[in-house]
């Protein structure tokens, strides 16, 4: 019986760029720019840039006011 070379499930994206992605997408659908998601979370433009560039890493009280800024459960943000 021949031999069959298994191949290896793909890997998931990093949680950093299923949040970038899915912050991009709700902000977009809102036809909001990031100043404008920084005005209504609270948190600073360049803050907003960051992560969406993935060029920062978030804490979950940052992930929650992005969240409520974007009227999404938390999970919403992160679900792959």
């Amino acid at each position: 019986m021949p031999r069959t070379r298994s191949v290896p499930p793909p890997q998931p994206l990093p949680a950093r760029e299923i949040l970038a992605i899915n912050l991009r997408r709700h902000r977009t659908e809102r036809n909001w720019t990031q100043e404008d998601l920084a005005a209504y979370s609270g948190l600073d433009r360049s803050f907003i840039a960051h992560v969406e560039r993935q060029a920062r890493n978030i804490s979950l009280d940052n992930l929650e006011k992005l969240a409520i800024a974007l009227d999404v459960p938390i999970a919403r943000l992160l679900d792959y």
